[in-house]
């Protein structure tokens, strides 16, 4: 079944490309793992997903131990400072830095491994009270005091978006987040390459793809329902 899955994202994947003029090497599918087990895990990563999402610092490393060092982890939610120093050797990307503090955490733990850890700044595009992220108008600020920071790379943008029965009502705030991404890359930064969009989700990911999406986060359209304990 997770092949099958796996399989029609593709699909719809490069459909969506072909129909709005994108490059299918331009995507990475993140498969989101929160809740799954590491057998389901596996079944995807035999079946070439190479890059995993995971938004939990423990679940995360319960599962790395499990799955070949041949995957690309990518942390992408809320993460706490005093988390930072368990993934800060070995993850690829870090999606959802929405605070100074926290990106001076990174950058100080990225300094003991003798690394740069990329990361993309969370946006609260929506503006909704319940979700994690930075507001629009604040992005600016944040992006040029992270830049300062020698042992981090700002290569993107990363947004969740509202839930919505019709996708297309996800468009409005996709064309926001392209729009300050695009303003963004004009600045020319040190330590800043704008790169990656991450947006777009089981439910709305075609959308997030039309508007620029370069990462899309996938859990239940390829594992399955989650159902929590």
């Amino acid at each position: 079944m997770i092949k099958e899955n796996l399989d029609n994202i593709w699909k719809k994947i490069e459909s969506v490309c072909n129909k709005s003029g994108r490059n299918l090497n331009e995507i990475t599918l993140i498969g989101v793992t929160k809740t799954f087990s590491s057998n389901a895990i596996m079944e995807a990563v035999e079946h070439k997903l190479f890059d995993l999402g995971e938004s939990k610092v423990q679940e995360l490393i319960t599962k790395k131990d499990d799955i070949p060092d041949t995957v690309r982890w990518h942390f992408i939610g809320h993460l706490q400072k005093n988390k930072v120093k368990y993934i800060a050797d070995f993850i690829h990307l870090i999606h959802s830095v929405d605070s100074l503090e926290l990106a001076k955490e990174i950058d100080r733990q990225a300094k003991k491994f003798q690394r740069q850890i990329p990361i993309l700044v969370e946006i609260n595009i929506s503006d909704e009270e319940t979700k994690f992220g930075i507001e629009s108008e604040d992005t600016y600020q944040l992006v040029k005091e992270i830049s300062q920071l020698e042992n981090i790379k700002v290569q993107g943008l990363m947004t969740i978006g509202n839930y919505y029965e019709d996708m297309e009502l996800s468009r409005t705030n996709f064309k926001k987040l392209k729009s300050i991404f695009e303003e963004l890359k004009k600045l020319d930064l040190h330590n800043v390459e704008m790169k990656h969009l991450s947006m777009g989700m089981s439910h709305d990911f075609p959308v997030a793809i039309e508007e620029g999406a370069t990462m899309v986060r996938i859990g239940t359209a390829l594992f399955g329902e989650r159902y929590y304990a």
